[in-house]
């Protein structure tokens, strides 16, 4: 074979490779788990906004600190709560993207249907009913927040710190939102590709 042809079948490899990928991402359409991505999607990149006025709020303080001898403790609060807003609402934002960490070890040689039952079984039976005990337990703790108006303990930190409290559940739901879309379109794929006989 010339060195020619071997391109060619190369091209003709990625060519495969590539419609293959677009047959798997085909598959995984599902109109219920498409339109709940969507609407993560869209509230998390409202919330991602947090980010920079999060690094604005850092700079403030650090020219504030270094630069005049002087440091705000709204700032320093208004840091924390920010990135607890990222934090807890990147979760769902990387559950709906398949991002989260694996073991890549053992992840990377399995069959794609294998890494969705391990995907459907971690779901149901620990990230399901870890988001409902979070959320049963956390609205009690929001509404007795919001009962006496909570505010920092600092005399000059934040007021209303029930708001902040509130994001615990709100992300929390959110969460609960993407992983059922996971699971939908995980179960969705398996049942097409045993019903195509692959």
């Amino acid at each position: 074979m010339s060195k020619q042809d071997n391109n060619e079948l190369d091209d003709l490899r990625l060519l495969e490779t590539m419609e293959g990928i677009e047959k798997q991402q085909d598959v995984a359409h599902v109109w219920i788990s498409d339109q709940l991505d969507k609407f993560i999607r869209w509230f998390c990149h409202i919330f991602c906004w947090c980010n920079a006025v999060l690094i604005g709020c850092i700079i403030l303080q650090v020219v504030l600190r270094y630069g005049f001898n002087n440091s705000l403790i709204v700032l320093e609060e208004l840091q924390w709560h920010l990135y607890a807003i990222g934090v807890m609402f990147g979760v769902s934002y990387a559950q709906i993207n398949n991002a989260h960490i694996r073991v890549d070890i053992l992840h990377a040689r399995f069959s794609d249907t294998t890494k969705r039952c391990i995907d459907i079984f971690g779901i149901m039976f620990f990230i399901l009913p870890f988001c409902f005990v979070v959320i049963d337990q956390s609205l009690d703790f929001v509404a007795d927040s919001w009962r006496v108006n909570e505010s920092s303990d600092a005399p000059l930190g934040l007021p209303a710190r029930w708001l902040i409290k509130s994001v615990i559940p709100l992300s929390f739901i959110l969460l609960t939102l993407a992983s059922v879309s996971r699971l939908i379109r995980d179960v969705v794929v398996i049942y097409r590709g045993l019903k195509s006989g692959n």
